[in-house]
């Protein structure tokens, strides 16, 4: 494998990855029988755009409908609305936003269907603070969970008894209407009553486990966020209530999906892949070093996979914001940082981590390269590796040693994907 060009194998692995989970294909394979009403579409993720663009073309039916997607590029729509509004902290466009969608569904007949295209980062882009509560108290608790560490399944515990529109709440609002969830699952293990925080999936979370949390992790949330987590109306939908019988969801593209899509890519390329798990969660720097450590297995030992092989995975790390000193990166870019230290000097190992959306963090690259010869790359145009990875400034330190990965973003979300090549 001499000239072989590692970053262009790992690059087309990303490129395997993301395809698999086209909203076109996917959409197509779960098309909802048409209703004797109306067809309403609503949606909110990083994805939504594209989900949209993928229904419209492939429903040959009225339909009306309104989905959020993040500001930035969008795939153009005929037919529905696309709305933007703000990632990873929400806005005054997210507030409209939500307002739009609770009032599509109002009125409803037991004859019409809503259609619910859910993915990934729906949580920020659909902020509805419940009665009594303002944007900036949402706003500061959700910059909250983003700094606690805590994995995503548990902030989304905190986020839906915060809302009059996640935990199922849109869902409720739909009334008697037939509605059926498309979920781009971006969460581990695929629960899509996790993703976006499920407006239109309700799960039996309850506000005790949302305080617990909120212990747990240390979090310091506004005085009026407490006392109404405290309070009756903090409770949402029973998922065995009635209004929901008449519901079903289905995700419809996952990490799972993609790392298999990648693992066959680089068999079809000549190189073994071997999946460790799309679930992987934790603190960033920690899985860096325990990606590190098994790629230095392999290099050395040719145990407990034999070279050369790919070791792909997937998840959903965090990074615990420490301080208020910090810099620029992302989990992905994080991840790397620390996994490129461990593997400083060591020949044949090169590294992708990125997110499958397209932008890791709140720059403008997926995530990252790194090989065993990054951190000497950073060290010889002046950045200090350690330094940068203290401060949470890992897209700083790539940037330096010319390493960002920046493919732009790819219209669909299905979390973090991570190629480890040993040569």
């Amino acid at each position: 494998m001499a000239d072989f060009d590692a970053r262009s194998f790992l690059t087309t692995l990303f490129e395997a990855a993301v395809r698999a989970a086209d909203p076109y294909e996917a959409i197509r394979a779960h098309l909802p029988e048409k209703p004797k009403g109306r067809t309403v579409v609503v949606g909110a993720g990083k994805a939504a755009s594209k989900m949209a663009a993928a229904f419209e073309k492939l429903w040959d039916h009225p339909l009306t409908g309104t989905v959020v997607a993040r500001h930035g590029p969008i795939e153009p729509c005929e037919r529905i609305r696309v709305l933007q509004s703000a990632h990873p902290v929400p806005d005054e466009a997210g507030l409209r936003a939500s307002e739009e969608l609770l009032k599509l569904v109002e009125g409803l007949t037991a004859d019409d269907l809503v259609v619910a295209l859910i993915s990934g980062g729906g949580s920020s882009l659909l902020p509805a603070p419940p009665e009594g509560l303002t944007l900036a108290e949402e706003i500061a608790v959700n910059r909250a969970l983003l700094a606690s560490g805590a994995p995503i399944s548990a902030m989304n515990v905190v986020r839906k008894h915060v809302s009059r529109i996640k935990g199922g709440r849109l869902a409720a609002a739909a009334g008697p209407a037939r509605l059926v969830t498309l979920v781009v699952s971006d969460v581990p293990g695929d629960n899509p009553a996790f993703v976006a925080s499920g407006p239109t999936v309700a799960d039996g979370s309850t506000v005790k486990e949302a305080l617990e949390i909120v212990d747990r992790y240390g979090m310091v949330l506004p005085e009026g966020v407490m006392a109404h987590l405290r309070s009756e109306r903090a409770h949402a939908p029973d998922p065995s209530d009635a209004i929901f019988r008449r519901h079903e969801c289905h995700v419809i593209a996952s990490a799972s999906v993609s790392l298999q899509a990648a693992a066959g890519r680089a068999r079809e390329l000549g190189v073994e892949a071997r999946i460790l798990s799309d679930a992987i969660e934790g603190e960033a720097r920690d899985i860096g070093r325990m990606h590190a450590a098994l790629a230095r297995e392999v290099a050395l030992r040719n145990r407990p996979f034999e070279k050369p092989v790919v070791l792909l995975s997937g998840g959903e790390t965090t990074v615990t914001i420490t301080g208020k000193d910090y810099g620029k990166g992302g989990r992905n870019s994080e991840l790397l940082l620390s996994l490129a230290l461990d593997i400083e000097g060591l020949d044949g190992v090169d590294a992708l981590a990125a997110d499958t959306d397209g932008i890791d963090g709140s720059e403008d690259n997926a995530g990252a390269f790194a090989d065993g010869k990054s951190v000497a790359r950073m060290r010889a145009a002046g950045a200090d590796p350690r330094a940068h990875l203290a401060r949470h400034d890992a897209w700083s330190a790539f940037s330096a040693g010319d390493d960002l990965f920046v493919p732009g973003p790819t219209g669909t979300n299905v979390n973090d994907f991570r190629a480890m090549l040993i040569r």
